[in-house]
């Protein structure tokens, strides 16, 4: 009889220790392959730093069309200027050169 309760018991120990590392096992694969696990938060911190970057580039050009509008604004001259630029505007008595490029 006792030999049975001793293997009985033996048995109940392996399954339990067999459980705990069942659920350790889940539990550490949960960490770093789930919704919120390690992989997750690295992915979540990279897109972070790039959306930080972009918003620093988009705070530069921001600011530059602020200037860019405050002077059109401002200057007569800069408006020509910009028409020109953009809209190939010509006055009656210009000749317009294009210059190839190879």
């Amino acid at each position: 009889m006792r030999k049975k309760e001793k293997d009985n018991i033996s048995f109940r120990r392996k399954l339990l220790i067999a459980g705990l590392g069942f659920f350790f096992l889940v539990l550490l694969l949960a960490s770093f392959f789930g919704k919120k696990g390690l992989i997750e938060i690295y992915r979540a911190q990279k897109e972070h730093k790039a959306l930080l970057q972009e918003i620093v580039r988009l705070e530069i050009e921001k600011n530059k069309l602020e200037k860019e509008i405050e002077e059109l604004k401002q200057n007569p001259k800069a408006v020509e200027k910009k028409a020109r630029e953009k809209l190939w505007l010509v006055k009656p008595d210009e000749v317009v050169i294009i210059k190839k490029e190879k």
